[in-house]
Formats: C-alpha cells, structure tokens, sequence
C-alpha cells in the first residue's frame, strides 16, 4: 500500500473495500450498466448515503478504483524483492513482481479485466504498462539497436504494451496456468528469439 492509503481512517478503507468487493461480485452476475449504486450498496450491507459519502456516482467510483489499482501496482513494482534462487531467476523481475501481485488477487483481476466489462480498467493499466516499456526502451543502448534495426521506437512501444496486456488478460482468462515466474521465463525466450531471428 502506498504512503498515503496507510494514513487513510480504517473504516474509510473497511468501506470502500466492502462497496468494491460487492461491486466485484455483482459485475460476475450481470452487466456494468445494470449495476445501480443502490444495489452495490444492498450487496455491500451499506446504505446509499454511505456509498455517497465515498463517492459522486458509479463512474467516479470506477474511476477511483482504477486509482487505487494502479496505485497498488506501482508500490508492488518498485517494492523490493527478496533475492530468488537461481532456478528462479528471471530477466524481468518487474514483470514477476506485477504477475504475482495480480495472482494474489486474482478474482479481482480477472473479472476488471478479463471480463471485457470494464475498460477504464485495461486503460489505466496499459498506460502503466506503456509507461514502463517506454522506460526500458530509453535506456543507454537501446535506443540505438532500435535505430539500427530500422524499427520505430513508438512502434515497439505499442507493440509490446498491448501484447503484454494481451498475454495477462489471456492467463488471467484462462485461470492462471502458468506461475509468474513461468510465464514471465516465457516472455523473455520469446524476446530473445525474436531479437535472435532479426
């Protein structure tokens, strides 16, 4: 959790989490659009003018939710890692540190963003996908192999974001299954044969 969620007045917190974990489930049971903010509040044992006190609407509480999930991501990314052994070592532990965070939340991944229910969420983790790609690909040395290949470095940018959120939405689709760690090891062997048949 971030610096400023952990000053943050428990029941705030306890509420919020109560009106998300109810807003997950009735998105499993129906459509986006037939989730009213009396109904989430009734799931969630609450009554309406809780949910008003947290939030303007439906949308303001997605958009909040989306938020706290890339809040919650980028803590995750930049946490330390203990040091893995070296039948796990892997080229991207970033990569490892985001797939198990979304593994150790997995039903609240696959239904934001597996379900095709609600894309502000997929948005906001492609952009931070974008945003960490783009880190990468501006490093020292980078940039030049990219000029040499002949590739745009835009278009490798565009490229490896979406297919990065591809492959998630497609593990988290399909249950999970392959570890973080695996899949992870994956993406790497398939950079390196890329790179090797160019």
């Amino acid at each position: 959790m971030g610096h400023a969620k952990d000053q943050v007045d428990p029941r705030i917190v306890r509420t919020r989490r109560l009106l998300r974990d109810a807003f997950i489930e009735l998105l499993q049971e129906m459509e986006l659009e037939k989730i009213s903010v009396n109904r989430l509040a009734e799931r969630a044992t609450l009554n309406r003018v809780t949910f008003y006190l947290h939030y303007r609407d439906m949308p303001d509480m997605l958009d909040k939710m989306a938020d706290d999930m890339i809040e919650d991501i980028t803590s995750i990314i930049n946490a330390p890692r203990p040091n893995r052994s070296s039948a796990e070592e892997v080229d991207w532990p970033l990569m490892v540190n985001l797939l198990e965070h979304i593994a150790e939340n997995f039903k609240f991944y696959k239904v934001i963003l597996a379900a095709k229910r609600t894309t502000v969420f997929t948005e906001r983790l492609l952009k931070l996908l974008t945003k960490l790609i783009t880190e990468s690909v501006e490093r020292p040395g980078c940039e030049r192999d990219f000029a040499n290949s002949g590739i745009h470095k835009d278009i490798a940018i565009w490229y490896s974001s979406s297919a990065m959120i591809g492959t998630i939405i497609s593990w988290l689709r399909n249950d999970m299954p392959y570890t973080p760690v695996f899949l992870t090891k994956q993406l790497s062997l398939l950079r390196q044969y890329r790179q090797s048949k160019s």
